[in-house]
């Protein structure tokens, strides 16, 4: 065999990868929604299991999960849009206070003659003018919002329709599922399989979320008392945004240093970040690690590789649903292993070798 025949499967499998990657990134508005709902489905699948153990009909069930999750989604949204508002608002103070800033370190620095002339023309320019970004710092304006408006009620209504029909017809999907992959195992044993990792995961983001909860409630105390405004919507933004990994609080972080220079003066301004940056070191390092369990962790470079892979690939979707699909993965990978440790030797090969040995045995 050549080099060239050698060379030639992994540029088949480059080729492939690079035209999956290329589809993702193009259908994008579609399949993202899709794969949101259907990691939406599985977290709630314990929801759709109490409706079912109180009688309701899986059509009432389903369409319950969906208006709740609705329902939730518009509250936190609604929530979220002072603080957002405010701090497009506190742009030019902000801006304002890095200029003070650059200002006052110039004054120091006037020892460096050549320096103190450079700083002083560069800062007296600036100074004489408002700041650039003053006129940008604005909310989308109505045109903007409506542009948008088709491709977001799009999404959501795909979503919508995605989470109905999973709710509605999990089973059967399993069902499906289990029949497509059946080989050393039977149908059934592939469906308690997938039952499991779903609770699993319905289980393991149960605890993320009331860990988040805590660590929102803790924020928004200590903020509270640092005596930042809308310190309780603060908290729901970190405890939402922390569902993130790495990412998500280093967002708040920075948007918190910003609150605070436009809240404070001095080095009071630090205060919020640095107070949140504590709690979330407590939470990740103490309390998560506590609660989630030993055989729950993932590796932390496989979440943050996912993390990159889904943000770069589908932004802000794709990094919600990467964790998800990380432990899905894990959990089912797991499941497998326990279930093939737990079969007798002589069943542990595969359907040719047992062929084989049939005819052989003939």
């Amino acid at each position: 065999m050549t080099r060239i025949d050698r060379l030639a499967p992994l540029a088949l499998v480059l080729l492939a990868t690079l035209a999956l990657l290329a589809a993702l990134d193009a259908a994008e508005g579609v399949l993202s929604p899709i794969l949101f709902a259907l990691v939406t489905g599985i977290v709630l699948s314990p929801l759709s299991d109490l409706w079912e153990r109180w009688g309701f009909p899986p059509v009432v069930g389903a369409l319950s999960s969906l208006v709740l999750t609705l329902a939730v989604v518009g509250l936190l949204v609604t929530l979220m849009q002072p603080i957002a508002a405010r701090l497009v608002a506190q742009v030019p103070k902000v801006l304002a206070d890095m200029r003070d800033t650059m200002e006052s370190f110039s004054v120091m620095l006037r020892g460096l003659k050549d320096a103190a002339d450079v700083v002083a023309d560069t800062m007296g320019a600036e100074g004489s003018a408002p700041p650039p970004a003053t006129e940008a710092a604005t909310l989308p304006s109505m045109a903007d919002a409506m542009m948008l408006a088709p491709a977001i009620v799009g999404q959501v209504m795909i979503f919508s329709g995605v989470l109905f029909f999973f709710l509605l017809t999990r089973h059967d999907i399993y069902a499906t599922a289990a029949h497509s992959l059946s080989g050393q195992v039977d149908d059934i044993q592939i469906v308690a399989r997938l039952r499991r990792a779903e609770r699993h995961v319905a289980r393991y983001f149960l605890t993320v979320s009331l860990v988040n909860a805590g660590l929102g409630a803790a924020t928004a105390a200590a903020l509270s008392a640092i005596g930042l405004p809308d310190a309780i919507l603060w908290g729901v933004l970190c405890g939402l945004v922390n569902f993130v990994p790495y990412l998500g609080p280093a967002i708040i972080a920075t948007a918190l240093v910003v609150a605070g220079v436009a809240a404070f003066d001095g080095a009071m301004a630090l205060a919020p970040a640095l107070s949140f940056v504590a709690l979330n070191f407590i939470e990740g390092q103490f309390v998560t690690p506590a609660f989630v369990g030993r055989q729950m962790r993932v590796n932390p470079l496989a979440v943050f590789i996912a993390l990159v892979f889904g943000m770069w690939l589908w932004g802000a979707i794709g990094g919600i649903i990467a964790l998800p699909l990380v432990i899905w993965i894990k959990i089912l990978r797991d499941e497998r292993r326990l279930n093939l440790s737990a079969l007798p030797e002589n069943a542990k090969v595969l359907p040719d070798d047992a062929d084989q040995n049939a005819a052989q045995a003939e």
